[in-house]
């Protein structure tokens, strides 16, 4: 009773929404690719229905692995920069070129968010905080392992339900045509709740998921993903 809740904060908290949505998409888009190819040569009867089982589940355990390592090497590389950032404004020969180091690295993420002189007291107030702080190297902290433990979950939870029917069913054909039925109805679900933050129209936004969805594993077979 008091598993889910925790997971949940524990993914919200190292995942913003559109991460969330992004692993959960990447995983039913895996799982349909892997599952569509590999039921073109699958052997009948159980045989069949179990090669289908380890196709969705042995993609989806490699794809979490691999996104769980890149997500540890993204928050590397954002701290790299950072750490670049703080050793060019404290090496800079005046306080006029920090300032303006500050300008072409910040200033451009406001720009739709403030006017000209709010942004230009908020690059000073930053300049004042990084030309007092310390560059940290660009080492593995215990929450960019957190971060991947959540990516892998997300990616491979979000297969579980499509695999339900490989367990179900005795023919791989019915059990194909169950898992892909559960798996377009997800990308729909997945899409109505990612128009919440984009405050846009749900049901257009579902339907919009499923097809690029689809679009997308089709794309992957025809290129031999």
């Amino acid at each position: 009773m008091t598993a889910e809740p925790k997971r949940e904060r524990f993914v919200q908290r190292y995942l913003d929404p559109a991460s969330r949505l992004g692993e959960v998409l990447f995983g039913l888009i895996m799982v349909l690719g892997a599952t569509l190819t590999a039921g073109l040569a699958v052997a009948e009867g159980r045989a069949g229905v179990r090669q289908l089982l380890l196709a969705a589940l042995g993609c989806n355990i490699a794809w979490g692995i691999i996104d769980g390592i890149m997500y540890v090497m993204h928050c590397m590389t954002e701290r790299a920069e950072k750490a670049y950032l703080i050793e060019a404004i404290q090496r800079a020969p005046d306080e006029g070129a920090a300032l303006a180091i500050v300008r072409e690295d910040i200033e451009p993420r406001f720009e739709t968010l403030a006017g000209p002189q709010h942004r230009e007291a908020l690059c000073q107030s930053i300049l004042e905080y990084l030309a007092q702080s310390e560059a940290q190297r660009a080492r593995v902290t215990k929450d960019d392992l957190y971060g991947a433990v959540a990516c892998f979950c997300l990616v491979f939870l979000s297969c579980l339900p499509v695999a339900v029917p490989f367990l179900i069913f005795p023919e791989p054909t019915h059990a194909l045509r169950v898992s892909n039925a559960l798996l377009i109805a997800m990308l729909f679900i997945a899409g109505h709740m990612w128009a919440r933050y984009a405050h846009i129209n749900r049901l257009l936004a579902g339907l919009a998921m499923v097809a690029i969805g689809l679009a997308l594993v089709g794309v992957a077979i025809l290129l031999g993903g």
